[in-house]
């Protein structure tokens, strides 16, 4: 008899542990399909139904603070939600220049080492690897193709202490065809709004970080544009920071043509990107800052 009440206890045990796991699988699986507010509607939308929404655009802008983990995990989920889907994506990167492909195609091949990888990541950028592994990492496993989107820091940098009109010939043969800077008061106001944690010590200078803020994000423009012109078909998942995924920045550099028509998602962040000021003329969707912090 007390072995019978015991067996009988014991299997009472069992089966609260394994409600008690699925409890924690369930709660595990909600918090990683994401809280994503959607601007237009208000609608509050779980990762599958951001992925039905964002399917069919061409290019798809999530915006990071580049030290937030688990923003990269978030970007990591759309691609990996997005090529499961059989959709063929590439992946546009802010933290490569374009003159560094051979690099990324090196490293989605195989042929090229991790060390190797690595040394060429720290010269392009200066944040730690382990935020961005398992994107990378990804990428390789699932011969994803990774594409630099990038303009060399000298070049804003010089634009940013001295302006524009301080590059040399040799610097602005550099740059995509085309590009100006003429810095309207619309996208002032934008810089103003995106970098408000920015401090100028008088006008010229907000105009020179104006002015390699165009320069930057119409390149970045530029790359997207040829890539997709090249491969017809790939939607492209571009990684950047906050500030040049708002839709006055890069997307506003796009020409308007439905091979490069957008989504944008930036992470809400109180004071800056938040969804009581924010509207659909800035970005699409808001990861919620509950989730993203």
């Amino acid at each position: 008899m007390i072995i019978i009440i015991q067996m009988y206890y014991c299997k009472k045990i069992i089966v609260f542990i394994v409600l008690f796991l699925y409890l924690l699988i369930i709660i595990e699986c909600s918090s990683n399909n994401g809280d994503v507010f959607r601007i237009r509607d208000g609608k509050i939308l779980s990762l599958e139904e951001l992925k039905e929404d964002i399917k069919n655009t061409p290019v798809i802008i999530i915006g990071e603070l580049h030290n937030n983990k688990k923003h990269h995990d978030f970007q990591l989920r759309i691609i990996e939600a997005l090529h499961n889907n059989r959709i063929p994506i590439a992946i546009g990167l802010e933290m490569f220049q374009s003159g560094s492909q051979k690099t990324l195609d090196g490293w989605v091949s195989g042929t090229l080492s991790l060390q190797e990888f690595l040394e060429a990541y720290y010269d392009d950028w200066g944040f730690p690897w382990p935020l961005y592994k398992d994107i990378f990492i990804h990428a390789r496993d699932n011969k994803i193709p990774l594409i630099g989107l990038n303009i060399s820091r000298t070049i804003t940098q010089r634009i940013a202490q001295n302006g524009f009109s301080s590059l040399t010939e040799a610097e602005l043969k550099q740059l995509p065809p085309g590009i100006t800077c003429n810095i309207t008061p619309d996208y002032r106001e934008f810089i103003t709004k995106a970098y408000r944690g920015h401090s100028f010590a008088n006008e010229k200078l907000l105009i020179q970080f104006c002015e390699a803020q165009m320069v930057w994000d119409s390149t970045m423009a530029w790359n997207i544009m040829k890539y997709l012109k090249q491969n017809p078909g790939r939607v492209m998942v571009v990684l950047t920071g906050t500030g040049h995924a708002w839709k006055l920045g890069i997307p506003s550099k796009l020409e308007r043509d439905p091979l490069f028509s957008y989504k944008v998602i930036l992470p809400e962040k109180s004071g800056s990107i938040d969804r009581q000021d924010i509207t659909i003329k800035e970005a699409d969707y808001l990861l919620s800052e509950n989730h993203a912090s």
